[in-house]
């Protein structure tokens, strides 16, 4: 019986470099995204190499998105489930709107909670879930107090729930990079070194590495940045 991945946010960046790194003969993959035309992209390079892919287009910033991913994606149990999907309002605190802050935090806060518990109960002995956390979850930047706040919120909620899985054997992975190189970039205001910056690649070979361990090892957490400092 093949391996069950749930990836959100698979449809470009980080979420499709860990689609690609994980596709394999044994694994089904559900790729979730709100971009019917890049998941579609993301679907078709690795559907060859999959037992099975799964589209799942749906807005994780609504409750009612996040029930209709649950109801998708059945009863099958899970084997992994990759929280990567997120958002980032980039601005001065006192220009966030109450909707943009809404936003994160269904997102980057509340589709994870919900995700995490309707499937957990279901994981067998021995899987994983995976949260793409930031650098932002341990330190606070100037003009990203949304984004930031969310991820701190994630990484809190995570550890608690790490010690309540431990018992079940399932294993709690938190990944926190520096500056990676996506399309989130395009739309932040400013001249950033995007050659400097790490690639999702380098995310996904630390996911991989994660999830490759034995079952009775557990790899809790990864950072990565870059050696010659990050921005």
């Amino acid at each position: 019986m093949s391996k069950r991945i749930l990836i959100t946010g698979a449809s470009r960046g980080i979420g499709r470099a860990i689609a690609e790194q994980l596709a394999d003969s044994d694994v089904t993959l559900l790729l979730h995204g709100r971009d019917t035309v890049a998941l579609a992209a993301t679907c078709q390079a690795i559907q060859s190499r999959c037992a099975g892919v799964v589209k799942l287009i749906h807005d994780l910033a609504t409750e009612k998105g996040v029930a209709d991913l649950i109801s998708e994606v059945g009863d099958d149990p899970l084997d992994v489930l990759i929280n990567n999907a997120g958002i980032a309002v980039v601005k001065p605190f006192r220009e966030i709107t109450p909707d943009e802050w809404k936003q994160t935090l269904g997102v980057n806060v509340t589709a994870p909670f919900l995700l995490m518990q309707r499937f957990a109960g279901q994981m067998p002995p021995g899987s994983s879930i995976v949260n793409i956390l930031s650098i932002a979850a341990q330190t606070g930047f100037a003009n990203w107090s949304a984004y930031c706040m969310s991820k701190f919120a994630l990484e809190g909620f995570s550890q608690s729930v790490r010690d309540e899985l431990r018992e079940h054997r399932i294993r709690m992975i938190n990944i926190y990079p520096a500056a990676t190189n996506t399309e989130i970039w395009d739309d932040v205001v400013g001249d950033w070194p995007r050659e400097k910056m790490i690639s999702p690649e380098q995310v996904a070979d630390a996911v991989a590495y994660a999830l490759s361990q034995p079952a009775n090892v557990a790899v809790n957490n990864i950072t990565l940045s870059n050696a010659a400092g990050n921005l």
